[in-house]
């Protein structure tokens, strides 16, 4: 865990869909580039099919990973990936701390399936997990949805109340999303919010 004012390099990304020579690239990536933590922001499986070698690769590289579900898997996957590997944490309606910096996050996505749940289910998850890291210094927001009026909004698919309420609300430092695959890469602010679309490109910056 980092203390004091030091700064945590992480490595954020989402939307790897079952690509395990993906992961094997992420992992050298984040060993290279010397990332204290990996973010990964849901959709780690294609409709489930496998989970193998998607968070080992990042654990042999001795990497932290914080993640959430997509709308491509189930809770009770991602709670087997925490299990299976250690310091692997997932952030859904919970939070992680390292040193003055918060972590907190909801999975799924309002409207697109399989899996998914409800605009006011996201708000109620975020709140869960922002309350216990919302004395913070610095907060880091994850979600799988988009916020509502985001340029990502340019794919035709329609962002989250709930995502926008909680900027607006918990005031995160950065917001982390991804779903939609062509945005990433593209970056904007909402009030102070900086929000980062990874998608399927994975984006490294310090905070």
């Amino acid at each position: 865990m980092k203390k004091g004012n030091k700064k945590t390099k992480i490595l954020a990304v989402g939307d790897i869909h079952g690509d395990t020579k993906f992961v094997e690239r992420l992992a050298k990536k984040a060993k290279d580039e010397e990332v204290d933590l990996v973010i990964l922001a849901g959709d780690l499986t294609f409709l489930e099919k496998s989970t193998k070698n998607l968070i080992g690769p990042f654990k042999k590289k001795k990497k932290e990973v914080v993640l959430i579900p997509g709308n491509h898997e189930t809770m009770s996957t991602i709670n087997t990936l925490t299990q299976i590997y250690e310091g692997t944490k997932h952030v859904h309606g919970y939070s992680v701390r390292k040193g003055d910096l918060g972590i907190f996050g909801s999975g799924y996505e309002p409207s697109t399936g399989p899996f998914f749940i409800e605009d006011e289910e996201i708000f109620k998850v975020l709140k869960k997990g922002n309350e216990k890291i919302k004395d913070s210094k610095k907060k880091i927001m994850v979600t799988h949805a988009h916020p509502k009026g985001s340029v990502a909004e340019f794919s035709g698919f329609p962002g989250s109340n709930a995502v926008k309420k909680a900027i607006k609300e918990f005031k995160p430092d950065i917001l982390i999303s991804a779903h939609i695959h062509e945005a990433g890469g593209l970056q904007e602010k909402i009030g102070k919010t900086k929000i980062i679309h990874v998608g399927r490109k994975p984006k490294i910056f310090e905070i």
